[in-house]
């Protein structure tokens, strides 16, 4: 079926599966769009620094710990795999130098950035955040699912953030005893189609990943539209196939479940990676284990930003394949919960905290959302001071009626630099009690927001799977 039946689309490709079409169409996202990723989606690491804070206090804890039970590490190896804008690392080098006052860790550190495109790597290690550590700072050009220049047996730990979407899955559903699995095939939207005069070098272009020659013509990534259906499995591009074939089997007919074999490729990278007594893996995404929601046929199971395609991760599935692996002890937790653990407080996300207003669910010109996000975090400000100086970037679209702008913008660039980093943050019990009358001044119920404080994770939710040797 099409996404957009009155598109009336023309052909660029082929039916492939779901996964090939991904990592082709991620790859030229990445080189057309890479250097504006936040404009389509943000992460917990992106400008916020609680989740970073909270892995470096866990690290610094656990490596005292294991420097007590026996002999020194001399170097201590942290990778993170797919660093994104490198605040992430920024931030835990900045937490665990700060808490570690007897150099007992910090100056043990080889800080290891992994990513396959290099001008996202080099962007990454030239954050400012990263300037006072470059000493500690290695990058590394390469897939994550095959490291093949490091050593067996050299990783101390191992940090995946929001990096499993994107890696490849296939989308699976049961017919019977049969399994299928969705295969994809692009098509480019009547609107675009005139404006491309040269359609065989534009089709040669996008089937080669052509970079250069697609820059010659017209931006295309919004104008994909594609069809869907679905294929017998082809086992032999599928790994760990009876893991796969047993948990479809707990699945009802015809539900199709993502199957993250690029999350499965890591996992066994991982093993071979970390050393005997490391630290451990660790990923952070969006998914759920719960098998309720697997079941689902409506569940969210993938989506598009600027382009780019992500999936949900099936959590329960790729815990099934590390315990095949026989990858250590593996606990998967809400992310909110780790972080909230690592400060001692409860906490909720400032989206959580704006889905308790109550002009929540109801129709808003993207307008009024982003009045409503900016009033929001100027009313915490009033009580939240970050350690670091950062301008909050939040763009004013181009719909905003001419005599709300200006206030729009003045509201933007009244907010200070200490204040809540992101519209994607963590808020502490303590920040939002102290805030709650400014908040109640723009519509909030402070009862609604301190119940959300203790609600569990949504069924799809951010979660951790950790791994400990």
């Amino acid at each position: 079926m099409l996404q957009d039946a009155d598109a009336l689309p023309q052909l660029i490709g082929d039916y492939k599966p779901v996964d090939q079409w991904q990592s082709h169409i991620n790859r030229l996202f990445y080189r057309f769009r890479g250097d504006q990723v936040r404009r389509f989606y943000q992460t917990y690491a992106s400008a916020d620094y609680r989740l970073a804070h909270a892995l470096a206090q866990d690290y610094y804890e656990q490596v005292l710990k294991r420097d007590k039970a026996g002999p020194k590490n001399s170097t201590l190896v942290v990778h993170e795999w797919g660093p994104g804008n490198g605040n992430l690392a920024a931030c835990f080098l900045d937490h665990l130098k700060k808490v570690d006052r007897t150099g007992a860790v910090y100056p043990r550190v080889r800080y290891v950035l992994v990513d396959w495109e290099p001008a996202l790597l080099d962007a990454a290690r030239a954050t400012p955040g990263l300037a006072e550590h470059q000493a500690h700072i290695e990058t590394l050009c390469t897939s994550v699912e095959r490291l093949a220049s490091v050593p067996d047996g050299t990783v101390d730990r191992i940090i995946c953030n929001e990096l499993w979407n994107d890696l490849p899955t296939k989308l699976m559903s049961r017919k019977g005893a049969e399994i299928e699995e969705e295969h994809l095939r692009p098509n480019l939207s009547e609107r675009l189609c005139p404006k491309i005069e040269d359609w065989a070098g534009f089709v040669r272009a996008f089937d080669g990943q052509d970079v250069e020659m697609l820059k010659r013509f017209p931006p295309f990534f919004d104008d994909l539209v594609w069809e869907r259906e679905f294929h017998p499995v082809e086992w032999k591009d599928v790994p760990f196939r009876k893991t796969v074939t047993e948990f479809l089997r707990r699945i009802d007919e015809q539900v199709v479940v993502p199957v993250n074999i690029g999350a499965f490729a890591t996992l066994k990278e991982a093993k071979r990676l970390l050393t005997p007594n490391a630290i451990g893996f660790s990923s952070f995404d969006a998914g759920t284990a719960d098998l309720k929601v697997l079941n689902d046929p409506d569940k969210p199971c993938s989506g598009q930003f600027g382009g780019q395609q992500s999936f949900m991760v099936n959590f329960a599935l790729v815990e099934a394949v590390g315990k095949q692996l026989d990858f250590g002890q593996l606990v998967i937790e809400s992310q909110r919960e780790f972080v909230g653990r690592s400060l001692g407080k409860n906490l909720l996300t400032l989206m959580d905290l704006l889905a308790t207003h109550p002009s929540a669910g109801t129709k808003m010109q993207a307008w009024e959302q982003d009045r409503l996000v900016l009033e929001t975090i100027h009313a915490l400000n009033s009580v939240y001071d970050s350690p670091y100086q950062r301008t909050l970037e939040f763009p004013i679209g181009a719909d905003v009626p001419s005599e709300e702008r200006e206030a729009l913008q003045a509201l933007s660039e009244s907010l200070k630099p200490n204040g809540v980093p992101d519209t994607v943050a963590y808020l502490t019990e303590d920040e939002l009690t102290a805030a709650s009358k400014e908040l109640e001044e723009i519509g909030y119920d402070p009862q609604s927001f301190l119940i959300a404080l203790s609600a569990p994770p949504g069924p799809v939710d951010y979660f951790q799977m950790t791994v400990r040797q």
